[in-house]
């Protein structure tokens, strides 16, 4: 899509389908990890190990450090090795990096095994389930404002795709920053 939005700035019927098609899987995809976390959730109730739910659901993940420099956030997370988890739903687009370890990752494009280092960029929209195969060290990016890490969760991911904002970018600032270009030469 990228080829042809330089060449005429609007996308071919066929690349229009093909982002329309990733969308479709995107959220059957979502809806398909929320049955996976109802199935998960109902068989541990019956087996009483309710007690490893928060594991699963990512609300133990290790050891987690929080910091903050000019309105960024940066999450580092010790993921152990054998933790098997299911990321939040992100509402904004974000750099990852896998700093130690190895991990699979499964997403709507399908399943993944990284080794460290490794880095990548969170979509909006993505969901993730994770599997640790060695302990991990995990770091997150975002651009916030938000001063504490749970007002950051509020901001950044989304309890259901249908909360999920898929904005894109704010043209508006780069159409500022290109005025700007434009006074200086």
């Amino acid at each position: 899509m990228a080829l042809s939005l330089v060449k005429n700035n609007e996308p071919t019927q066929q690349e229009a389908c093909e982002y329309y098609s990733y969308k479709e899987n995107q959220k059957k995809f979502i809806t398909k990890v929320a049955e996976f976390e109802k199935a998960v959730s109902e068989l541990s109730t019956k087996t009483g190990q309710d007690k490893n739910l928060p594991s699963l659901k990512g609300e133990t993940e290790g050891a987690v450090t929080h910091d903050f420099a000019d309105g960024q956030y940066i999450r580092t997370i010790v993921m152990p090795k054998g933790l098997a988890l299911v990321t939040r739903i992100h509402n904004k687009n974000h750099p990852f990096f896998i700093m130690k370890g190895e991990c699979s990752i499964y997403t709507e494009k399908g399943l993944q095994r990284i080794k460290a280092p490794h880095n990548g960029i969170t979509l909006a929209g993505t969901q993730r389930l994770m599997y640790i195969h060695e302990e991990c060290t995990f770091i997150t990016v975002h651009r916030t404002d938000c001063l504490t890490p749970e007002e950051v969760i509020k901001e950044v991911t989304v309890k259901n795709i249908s909360e999920a904002s898929l904005e894109g970018h704010n043209l508006e600032e780069l159409d500022n920053l290109i005025k700007k270009l434009q006074v200086i030469s």
